[in-house]
């Protein structure tokens, strides 16, 4: 296939030309001063855990305040990107993610600092303040750290709400919330120029697969997925399943292992387990909640455990997780793209009988097998029917300009 994609189309890779799109218009950018906005609903929230933590305004009060905060940050960047029309998809989606990220991170914060204030309240204001020392609720329901103990400065409530406090949450490779973080005890520069090597390699490798490959393909079949017939449609996808496939591996080596190490080594932030070995599930359940523990942590803290501690039953819990996750995965990939057209929601909700089906008749290897077959099959396929009709209404869209 690689011999035939070079025989065809010789070599597409241009270096030049990607810097050249980069900067050929500021105004299809626009994540930098959207990026810089961001901190003002960072601000707010810490000035909100403030107001709670000194019993300024009640807890019901900073609750409102706390959501109509994170839904403004949901929302916000959606709004701007819709009036900048000459915003382009790589920009957007960085505003985005970055935004959602935040989203997350925040109300990880919030909920954290309320249960924090759940152990201080039956002490009373002035006993409080005179013995703050409530830790426990930094590690939640047995999230012990085997790391705790290069922690290098114990801090408790409310003196973790600082601005530096709630900014190296931010930056830090994690989705949940703690005021003690494991703390390495010093930063491994080989190891980071190992990791700052890696991430420049693969980006140039997923930016080159993509000339390469994916585009070629992609213009050959000037038509979007949403008019195509069955056949056509099928044909195109088995196409692109293996390029898109490797692109996916690159992608997650890149992030996850490279950069997210590459910052936790900077910031030398101890909890370092963002997977495991998910290339070995034999179920579906065991590759969602290794191939990305950081969000799986979230989705357990903030969606699951609380639906169980109010009752309800552990399919309910999971279905919702499902929902939630699904949801959030086509805001990321649709949002950008302003193209909502669900293909990744319901895919991924179809997953969700298919892990019943393992987890009950199907386990070692024909289960691992089942597994990558959904990989390859899955969601990167349906993120790319996302970007081709995304790029053929571009095409189209300019050609009827001209």
């Amino acid at each position: 296939m690689v011999l035939e994609n070079l025989i065809t189309y010789g070599i597409l890779v241009d270096p030049v030309q990607i810097i050249a799109f980069a900067l050929s218009d500021p105004n299809t950018w626009p994540g930098s001063y959207l990026i810089v906005v961001s901190n003002v609903f960072v601000l707010a929230a810490l000035h909100i855990e403030k107001s709670l933590s000194a019993m300024a305004i009640s807890e019901k009060l900073g609750y409102t305040a706390q959501m109509m905060n994170l839904g403004t940050i949901l929302f916000f960047p959606l709004f701007v990107l819709n009036v900048l029309t000459s915003s382009s998809a790589a920009g957007s989606a960085v505003v985005i993610v970055v935004h959602a990220l935040i989203f997350m991170k925040l109300y990880s914060y919030h909920e954290v600092n309320r249960w924090l204030r759940e152990e201080w309240a039956p002490l009373g204001l002035k006993s409080a303040m005179k013995q703050p020392g409530i830790t426990s609720c930094a590690v939640r329901n047995n999230e012990t750290n085997s790391a705790s103990s290069n922690v290098r400065q114990t801090i408790s409530y409310p003196d973790n709400l600082t601005i530096g406090d709630l900014y190296y949450f931010l930056f830090a490779p994690t989705l949940c919330y703690q005021m003690n973080f494991p703390r390495s005890t010093k930063i491994r520069i080989r190891f980071l120029l190992r990791r700052l090597f890696e991430m420049f390699f693969l980006t140039h490798l997923f930016i080159g697969l993509i000339l390469q490959w994916v585009l070629p393909l992609t213009r050959n079949s000037m038509q979007p997925f949403v008019e195509m017939k069955l056949t056509i449609k099928v044909h195109q996808l088995l196409l692109i399943a293996i390029p898109n496939h490797f692109m996916w591996l690159i992608f997650f080596h890149g992030f996850f292992h490279s950069t997210l190490n590459f910052i936790a080594e900077l910031m030398r932030f101890g909890d370092r387990r963002f997977y495991r070995d998910w290339w070995n599930s034999e179920t579906l359940t065991y590759f969602w909640s290794n191939s990305n523990i950081i969000l799986h942590k979230w989705y357990m803290r903030h969606v699951y455990r609380p639906l169980i501690e109010k009752g309800y039953s552990k399919w309910e819990g999971q279905a919702t997780v499902y929902i939630l996750s699904a949801l959030y995965h086509e805001y990321l990939l649709a949002a950008p793209l302003q193209m909502f057209r669900m293909w990744l929601f319901i895919l991924m909700l179809l997953q969700v009988p298919t892990a019943w089906f393992l987890s009950k008749h199907l386990r070692g290897f024909y289960g691992n097998a089942i597994v990558w077959i959904c990989i390859i099959l899955g969601p990167p396929l349906v993120m790319y029917m996302y970007i081709h009709d995304y790029y053929m209404f571009q095409h189209l869209k300019a050609n009827e300009q001209n």
